[in-house]
């Protein structure tokens, strides 16, 4: 893109990195936020008791807090990856360990923004990308950690895709807005999809192949990619997620038998699709035309 100067991406890459600290805030809480409502609901008792003892919980406050001794975080001591390498990775508090997650997840988020604005170039278009991708992000982490894909931010994710294809791309510009009826039945098809393939792997297993996040994660990415991207992201994700999980058992001893989140490989392959779905697809067929 014209705008790609060094200086630009840099800037850009540090204000991505902000983001992955934001990021880290939501994969922490928002379980943890979820659970609090769920037990509210189920117990009728509104005063309750959450991870750190803090009355409230929610993406605001209470501030940043060692996860061990809760103790609260100085702005010097939540600089991305900074300030890990500088802490050498423990609480400057009670000396326990911080998790090298919270660095991955600030250098992962910075690459895939600034790749995804680079490539959409500066505009609305880069915009929405950065949304995207930012909650596939967090969608990943949280079902890799839980095994869970909230209602709370996937459903979000599946109206705003519906909600943005009423709006044209602006002229001159890479196409990442659908049409309305192109998002609706993106949605349809994404959702039906694995539904479909969860009974059937049902009907002779009698086990769960997928999760029912799984099934509103695709429709998500039907809404904001189109009904013609599902089979694609579907094989990315299966050949990805076979691969890997071929090599964790191989190689790291990871039993067969261990549940699979699959919702970081169809994030993955719901964000590959959104660069580059269109050249990958036009590769393929020209392989076997």
């Amino acid at each position: 893109m014209s705008q790609s100067t060094p200086v630009l991406i840099i800037v850009i890459f540090l204000i991505a990195l902000l983001i992955g600290s934001f990021l880290n805030v939501v994969i922490y809480r928002l379980p943890i936020m979820i659970e609090r409502e769920w037990r509210a609901q189920v117990t009728s008792f509104n005063d309750l008791s959450v991870k750190g003892g803090f009355k409230r919980f929610d993406l605001i406050l209470p501030r940043s807090h060692c996860v061990h001794c809760k103790r609260l975080i100085t702005f010097f001591q939540n600089i991305p990856v900074l300030s890990y390498l500088f802490l050498k990775g423990r609480c400057a508090h009670c000396d326990k360990s911080i998790s090298l997650k919270y660095p991955c997840i600030e250098l992962l988020t910075a690459f895939l923004l600034t790749i995804t604005v680079w490539h959409f170039k500066i505009g609305i278009e880069a915009l929405m990308a950065v949304i995207l991708t930012a909650t596939l992000i967090v969608i990943s982490v949280i079902d890799e950690d839980t095994q869970i894909i909230p209602d709370a931010i996937v459903m979000p994710l599946l109206w705003i895709g519906l909600c943005i294809s009423l709006f044209d791309p602006l002229p001159n510009t890479v196409k990442l807005f659908i049409s309305p009826s192109e998002a609706i039945i993106g949605a349809l098809v994404g959702y039906l999809s694995l539904w479909s393939v969860f009974w059937i792997y049902k009907l002779f297993t009698r086990k769960d192949g997928f999760g029912y996040g799984d099934f509103k994660l695709l429709a998500a990415l039907g809404a904001w990619l189109g009904w013609q991207q599902i089979l694609l992201i579907i094989m990315i994700s299966a050949i990805t997620g076979i691969l890997v999980n071929i090599t964790l058992i191989l190689f790291f001893g990871k039993n067969h038998n261990t549940p699979i989140p699959f919702g970081p490989y169809i994030s993955a392959a719901g964000w590959v699709t959104m660069l580059w779905g269109d050249p990958i697809k036009n590769y393929y067929f020209n392989l076997i035309i």
